[in-house]
């Protein structure tokens, strides 16, 4: 072993790291396959046709009972008012209040929603009386006071809150839909479709895909298995009661915990785990769109990679130590485990994506920069081989799934994007696994947690929408 030269033992570096990565990367797509055939069969049997909403004329809706939408905002002046404002036409109902929460250290958001008002009394400014930022969680918390005190002061209460954040688009047919079936399940979640922006096509571009296959596939197929489905905190609607009795069962008065930075990804599997019943609303127009809430991602890297540093910190590390693995006393099953698992697998992914192209690297430097033949040295065992070809063929049929989903929602040329923005995305969650770790790291070591929000400058209103297949 002593005698080996710097390019022997890059070789062997290269190849231990191919055996991780393609381990790794072939349980990977075992998993993923496992939700592919379940969806195909949900697919031959029916079970994952987007039906055709059957609702009255806009001017002819009336909701079963008060509704309330809780919006909370920091420093969200550039969406906030156009956010209101379409909330307010798309949804003409006079038992609808649009509740907003500011603090009191962020004026000009609002100054935006007052401006936006326009005199409707359904919208109620909620100014909290800290500065901010706390958390979205503590934000929803005073929002939710402000209904109780609203609840006291009419003697009605509301028959269901629905959450949505500050850059939303709401569809005009959402809140009827969600109104009707709030009434057979105590959490109603809608898609998420992430609008295209033809100034940032591959950034923000590859939240399109993303949404367009989580959406259309992973949340049937959990549905389906009777999995805990997670909230996407937007288009998600709350039947009244469970929140006074989440609030019971965290011995407060708050229904949200505010040290939660996925306060809607743990609201949703903890209602699983309590026995209530949610369920994944997936349905068309009349006109064939998808009634969906719409929204316009960042377009920034730096803005990306922040909110998915959010994302992977609170779902997969906060995950693990508020929520566990089990499913509490109701149900317990191999299913569930399984779910969590895929949700918290976004540090291991950004590891094993790093091997990936540090591989890629090495295998380069070795072939420009080494002895003639020095990749020959690289002697591969069958089943290694065997491995190889399985990876590159679950590739590939990824890549299809990928092009499919998001073809079908946006269109063949969006869709051939999304293949080519794989790189991309395999990036952008190297960078934020790696910055979610460290950021746990420090919560361990007392750092309090803060809304590290991510700053929105665009919203779906101020460019035509783009219309999708039927």
């Amino acid at each position: 072993m002593g005698g080996f030269t710097a390019w022997q033992w890059l070789l062997l570096v290269e190849h231990e790291l191919l055996l991780f990565a393609g381990i790794f990367f072939l349980i990977g797509a075992i998993d993923e396959f496992a939700v592919d055939l379940c969806w195909i069969w949900l697919r031959l049997t029916g079970r994952t046709t987007t039906a055709r909403a059957d609702l009255p004329a806009p001017d002819q809706r009336e909701l079963l009972g008060p509704a309330a939408v809780f919006i909370p905002a920091w420093q969200e002046a550039e969406v906030i008012g156009a956010t209101v404002r379409h909330a307010l036409s798309a949804w003409p109902e006079a038992a609808l209040r649009i509740y907003v929460g500011c603090y009191r250290n962020d004026p000009d958001t609002m100054a935006a929603v007052a401006s936006a008002a326009c005199g409707d009394r359904r919208l109620r400014l909620v100014v909290h009386d800290r500065a901010g930022p706390s958390t979205k969680a503590d934000c929803l918390n005073r929002l939710y006071a402000a209904l109780e005190q609203d609840e006291r002061r009419s003697g009605t209460p509301a028959r269901m809150v629905v959450l949505h954040d500050a850059e939303d688009m709401v569809d005009p047919a959402a809140l009827s839909l969600l109104d009707r079936a709030i009434g057979d399940a105590d959490l109603v979640q809608l898609p998420v479709r992430p609008e295209p922006q033809t100034s940032s096509r591959w950034i923000a571009g590859h939240y399109c895909e993303e949404f367009a296959e989580a959406h259309s596939k992973a949340m049937v197929v959990r549905q389906a298995l009777g999995a805990g489905l997670p909230s996407a905190g937007v288009g998600c609607a709350i039947s009244r009661p469970v929140l006074t009795r989440l609030a019971q069962e965290r011995g407060s008065a708050d229904p949200f915990a505010p040290d939660c930075l996925t306060e809607d990804y743990e609201l949703g599997l903890g209602m699983g785990d309590m026995g209530l019943k949610t369920r994944f609303l997936r349905m068309r127009a009349e006109d064939g769109r998808l009634v969906a809430t719409r929204a316009c991602f960042p377009a920034q890297l730096d803005q990306a990679v922040r909110q998915k540093t959010r994302w992977i910190h609170g779902i997969a590390l906060q995950g693990w130590d508020r929520l566990g693995w089990s499913t509490g006393s109701v149900r317990r099953t191999a299913v569930e485990f399984w779910m969590r698992l895929r949700d918290r697998r976004g540090p291991l992914t950004a590891l094993v994506l790093s091997v990936g192209y540090l591989l890629l690297a090495l295998a380069a430097l070795i072939a420009v920069r080494g002895p003639d033949n020095a990749l020959l040295g690289l002697m591969l065992e069958p089943w290694v081989i065997l491995l190889l070809w399985l990876n590159a063929a679950s590739f590939v049929w990824r890549a299809g799934l990928r092009f499919a989903f998001t073809g079908r929602e946006y269109g063949w040329r969006e869709g051939l994007r999304a293949v080519l923005r794989i790189p991309l995305a395999n990036i952008i969650a190297i960078m934020a696994g790696r910055r979610a770790l460290f950021a746990y790291i420090r919560t361990l070591a007392g750092q309090s947690i803060r809304w590290d929000k991510t700053a929105h400058h665009a919203h779906p209103a101020s460019f035509p929408l783009q219309r999708e297949p039927a």
